[in-house]
């Protein structure tokens, strides 16, 4: 399975569940997403943590979920771009998603961003989700 979808459907299931925290393997992208779900109001603190197990030690991102009168502020995701289908979107192209009241995420060659920061600033890219 796709690892940033995997993260999206965690986030979605733990809220489903009134879950408080949810752990996940650590990579940079994903941690890059979580931030930006941060900003946004989606999620309430982003942790990257270390465990040991034997002699190994993982990296993991623990992400603390956030409420809104008992209902999860996450209410939808829709993953756009798949490993077996890329989707690209120009800057000139960036709706505003569910009228302004979500964001999607952008990967960009400036790094991975929202995409009212992309429209601001010109760039267009691969279309990863859509969150509201």
């Amino acid at each position: 399975m796709d690892p940033i979808s995997d993260m999206l459907i965690r986030i979605k299931n733990a809220q489903a569940v009134k879950g408080e925290q949810v752990a996940m393997p650590f990579s940079r992208v994903k941690f890059k997403i979580a931030n930006i779900l941060k900003e946004a109001g989606y999620i309430s603190e982003v942790e990257r943590k270390n465990k040991k197990e034997k002699k190994s030690e993982h990296e993991y991102l623990q992400l603390t979920l956030k409420y809104q009168d008992n209902q999860g502020a996450l209410n939808g995701v829709k993953i756009i771009s798949r490993p077996s289908r890329r989707m690209y979107i120009k800057a000139k192209d960036i709706k505003s998603v569910r009228s302004g009241y979500g964001l999607a995420v952008v990967s960009t060659s400036k790094g991975i961003m929202s995409s009212r920061e992309a429209k601001k600033l010109g760039l267009g890219g691969e279309i990863i989700c859509e969150v509201w």
